[in-house]
């Protein structure tokens, strides 16, 4: 049973590694079609650094991705050795995985609503006059059609339903 949540946890470590992965390879074209946009709406797009927006592979974009996956990978390699650390370390990483996920998701589902509510807290009236969604949905467009929902929505299967089964294998063991 801890073999098959091993295998489980590897996938949910490649889940996450496609992050970052893809994010570094579209995400300069997220990047120029969002300023794109802000300056079809009057906006200079030089507000997306002021505002330390970024659509690239950058700072916990990939920090917090490739950590999940290296404790992951980490957790099955104990796993498959059949190492009771592996076991035990699964219990406690398991749900924070399966919770960060869905914090992830919460976040995604309401990026325009956040994104707008930090630009208002700013009280920079440029911030206030920018069309959000129709910013995010620029810079979303410039990713291949495979990445939204598509890819977003098999990593979170695999995020949330491979979490389920490591629990449920763990309480099977």
């Amino acid at each position: 049973m801890m073999a098959f949540a091993a295998v489980l946890q590897l996938l949910i470590a490649l889940a996450f590694l496609s992050i970052p992965l893809i994010r570094h390879r579209y995400g300069p074209d997220a990047q120029a079609a969002a300023e794109a946009e802000l300056a079809r709406q009057g906006i200079p797009g030089s507000v997306l650094a002021e505002n330390k927006l970024r659509f690239d592979a950058g700072g916990h974009e990939t920090a917090v991705p490739a950590a999940v996956a290296l404790v992951m990978a980490a957790l099955a390699v104990l796993n498959l050795a059949g190492d009771e650390w592996g076991r035990t370390l699964s219990w406690i990483f398991q749900p924070i995985v399966l919770l960060g996920n869905a914090l992830i998701l919460y976040s995604q589902l309401t990026a325009a609503t956040s994104v707008q509510a930090a630009f208002k807290r700013k009280g920079d009236p440029m911030l206030a006059r920018i069309d959000v969604p129709a910013f995010l949905s620029a810079a979303e467009r410039a990713f291949p059609s495979w990445v939204f929902p598509g890819m977003q929505n098999v990593r979170h299967a695999v995020a949330f339903g491979g979490s389920a089964l490591v629990i449920l294998a763990l309480i099977i063991a």
